[in-house]
């Protein structure tokens, strides 16, 4: 990310122009630009990111945004659509999750900006519910779980106790979560599944743990949410992981991915709407009038409540499962591909996520390859490894075989260059950069590079 993009195509705006450009040019701009960056993914050969990959799909759902993209869903009296689209989200999305088992409390949500929000809506709720009662209070994560939730209660003030995770499974050491829960301890996290490795945590058990020491489960679904009930629909070995396991008190699930919604979009789910109200803001004596807001966000824009809304009614019950089967039976031979490799090792037990290594190579190696073939994949660290989070564009004819042949090839590629340094590794959200001892600057010049290159261009 070293050149500023499009620099060469189009003029850069380093000051508001003194005169407005044709709608009709800028139109023309931003076709190019996205014509170019779709053909990214459009090949099926990019993990994760661009879930439906159904342009048909994102005409409906721009559509669905465009009657409401102007209108601030704050302002209820002037847009009561947005309640509906609100409430029917957070009730779908409820039911989905096994909402139906709760008997002892009434069922509530949020809808957020994305997953992070949404783990981050929860983690306040699990502090202000207890504030009472627990000064200082700490959360248990597994290793693996997202960092969003270490963000949080950085913000939030919340110590983070991190868990390790079985090398083999991948798994949260329940044993270890146990042991170190104590008198401020307000909530524990499992995952369904993690991003690494697409695992599944033992949420029964957790629920267990949760349930005798009387604090709070979150299930981190923001991945697996809106697609894992479909698998374990279709028959695939998945583990409950939502309200139906007693102890569950919160689950998140982001539209925007397996829930086929514009970005950005997310529903917190709560086992108890109480849990839920704890987490409100509200100003009562301020000089501009009584002031209240469900979430962090103030301003929201309608059309994404919109667009959600049409995504989850337009696909219903059927669509989503018929995604689910095409995309598991996709990663399914996907992995097949990969333990056809004696050299390459899957690991834990996953789900419609996979991630693999090798114990003779530096895995990387692969990845190098693979890019040289189109494929974008994820990188992790701690085994280096790397994952494909397969979604609806590696289940279009032809990808999985090249998937096949290209794996093939990058296994060879590995061995004969198993003594050079590879030149790529794991960096969230990139793929440029290979492995450094200084992973902080690192980390400081890729934020750099997305947020402040057109700052430090030079003065014309």
């Amino acid at each position: 990310m070293s050149e500023y993009p499009y620099a060469d195509q189009f003029e850069m705006h380093r000051t508001l122009p003194e005169h407005g450009t044709e709608q009709d040019a800028i139109l023309a701009m931003l076709a190019s630009m996205s014509e170019t960056e779709n053909k990214v993914w459009e090949t099926g050969q990019c993990s994760g990111t661009m879930y439906c990959g159904d342009h048909d799909h994102y005409d409906f759902l721009n559509k669905a945004f465009a009657n409401f993209s102007y209108v601030n869903s704050l302002q209820r009296d002037m847009c009561p659509s947005s309640t509906k689209f609100e409430a029917e989200i957070i009730a779908m999305t409820l039911d989905l999750m096994g909402a139906s088992a709760i008997n002892a409390s009434v069922p509530g949500g949020l809808v957020t900006s994305g997953g992070s929000a949404s783990i981050a809506h929860a983690m306040l709720a699990y502090r202000e519910s207890t504030s009472a009662t627990t000064a200082r209070p700490n959360v248990i994560k597994p290793e693996t779980a997202h960092p969003a939730f270490d963000k949080a209660c950085h913000l939030f003030g919340i110590e983070l106790r991190v868990a390790p995770v079985d090398p083999i499974t991948t798994q949260v050491d329940v044993e270890w979560v146990k042991s170190h829960i104590d008198r401020n301890t307000v909530a524990i996290v499992g995952s369904a599944g993690n991003y690494g490795y697409g695992t599944v945590d033992p949420i029964r058990e957790l629920g267990a743990i949760a349930l005798e020491h009387e604090i709070g489960l979150h299930v981190d679904g923001c991945l697996g949410g809106f697609i894992l009930p479909f698998g374990r629909e279709l028959g695939y070995d998945i583990e409950a992981f939502d309200f139906s396991v007693p102890g569950v008190t919160t689950i998140s699930a982001d539209t925007h991915k397996y829930g086929y919604a514009l970005k950005g979009t997310s529903v917190l789910c709560f086992a108890d709407e109480r849990l839920r109200n704890s987490q409100y803001f509200y100003l009562t004596d301020w000089s501009g009038g009584k002031y209240c807001s469900p979430g962090m966000d103030g301003s929201r824009s309608g059309g994404l409540l919109a667009a959600t809304w049409a995504a989850m009614v337009h696909l219903g019950r059927t669509g989503y499962r018929e995604y689910a089967k095409a995309i598991f039976a996709a990663s399914s031979a996907m992995q097949d591909a990969v333990r056809a490799h004696d050299a390459l090792r899957i690991m834990g037990k996953p789900s419609f996520l996979f991630s693999f290594t090798s114990d003779e190579f530096d895995i990387y190696h692969v990845n190098d390859f693979l890019r040289t073939r189109g494929w974008r994949m994820n990188g992790q660290q701690y085994p280096n490894a790397i994952h494909m989070a397969v979604t609806r564009p590696q289940t279009q004819p032809g990808t999985v075989e090249r998937w096949t042949q290209d794996l093939e090839d990058a296994v060879r590629y590995a061995h004969e260059h198993r003594d050079a340094t590879p030149a790529s590794g794991a960096i969230y959200g990139g793929v440029t950069g290979g492995p450094t001892d200084e992973a902080d600057a690192v980390i400081k010049m890729f934020m750099a590079a997305m947020m402040d290159q057109q700052m430090s261009l030079p003065h014309q």
